[in-house]
């Protein structure tokens, strides 16, 4: 394995959200095209991969993570970044069915037909699950809503609509190469949706849209995520904002939720997760990467942030790919 490869330092576009959803892409996808016959209900278990629905035909209803039903027309798009719990139904009230145990079929590549067998009316459904590259309690994703609505951001964003047409005939079609062109056309509606949140969305005082929206935070953000391997200190990010150190740090803790040197080492662990599961990295390579004098230290580190050593990452690691 070639590690130096990832020491290249991207450089900065001058816009947050550009430079931290840089950090942000899709290692893969899957599809469901769903035809749903009246009454129905599918629950969607709670996951690791975020999850996408496009409401095609026929209106429906969804329980949301927050516990709340909410109607969805034609049109719509959901995003659920941390693919938390939640169900869709005809109707509130009508029992839920896991998604398992509906009839599902391979069409071709990463798509499959997921079926009811009733003779109802019909509602037409895409849905998918995003593997991100980062989990979800990676603090890119920790900051985003349960769910983002793409349909009240489509007035402002008529590009959305655009990618979901291209998605729902690409889903359509066995063609070869067609499970590629969605997984593109997917990475690129979901940086447009959470886009399209961040400028149009809700006016939350803190957080990720208030650190965004925030030209000084944003910028200091955007560098963290673009080179976590860097000894960032609350001096240095102090300067870029342009801010004495006492300033910067409540003016950080007060949009971000959390202190600068928190946050720094919560990307960097992940970091760090992300060398040793994805690339198989050495935990000593990874210490030495991040600039810790021992292994013992870095480990101490990983683990207060992750929960767990390093070591059981990297094993866990090698155990899949064997």
């Amino acid at each position: 394995m070639n590690y130096n490869s990832s020491k290249t330092v991207l450089q900065a576009s001058g816009d947050p959200l550009t430079d931290m959803l840089r950090g942000l892409r899709l290692d893969g996808v899957d599809y469901g095209r769903c035809v749903l016959g009246e009454p129905w209900a599918v629950s969607f278990p709670a996951q690791k991969a975020a999850r996408f629905h496009f409401i095609g035909q026929q209106g429906c209803w969804l329980f949301t993570p927050a516990k709340e039903w909410t109607q969805l027309s034609v049109g719509d798009a959901l995003l659920i970044p941390r693919g938390d719990e939640h169900v869709l139904a005809s109707a509130p009230g009508v029992p839920p069915v896991p998604i398992g145990r509906y009839t599902i079929e391979p069409v071709c590549e990463n798509i499959y037909d997921v079926s009811n067998g009733c003779d109802g009316c019909k509602t037409l459904l895409f849905c998918g699950s995003m593997h991100f590259n980062l989990d979800g309690s990676h603090p890119l994703l920790e900051m985003m809503p349960d769910l983002m609505q793409a349909h009240k951001l489509m007035a402002n964003a008529p590009g959305i609509q655009h990618l979901l047409d291209a998605m729902a005939g690409e889903v359509t079609m066995d063609r070869v190469g067609s499970g590629g062109i969605l997984a593109r056309l997917a990475d690129v509606l979901a940086a447009t949706i959470i886009r399209s949140w961040v400028e149009n969305g809700c006016g939350d005082s803190t957080g990720w849209i208030a650190a965004v929206r925030n030209p000084d935070v944003g910028k200091v953000l955007a560098a963290i995520h673009l080179q976590p391997e860097r000894d960032w200190t609350v001096e240095a990010l102090a300067r870029m904002m342009g801010a004495s150190r006492s300033a910067f740090a409540q003016r950080f803790a007060t949009v971000v939720g959390e202190t600068p040197a928190k946050y720094v080492l919560r990307v960097r662990m992940h970091q760090a997760r992300q060398w040793l599961t994805r690339d198989g990295m050495r935990v000593s390579v990874a210490a030495s990467r991040l600039g810790y004098d021992s292994e013992a230290s870095f480990s101490r580190a990983f683990k207060r942030v992750m929960g767990l050593a390093p070591s059981h990452f990297r094993n866990a690691a090698g155990e899949e790919q064997a």
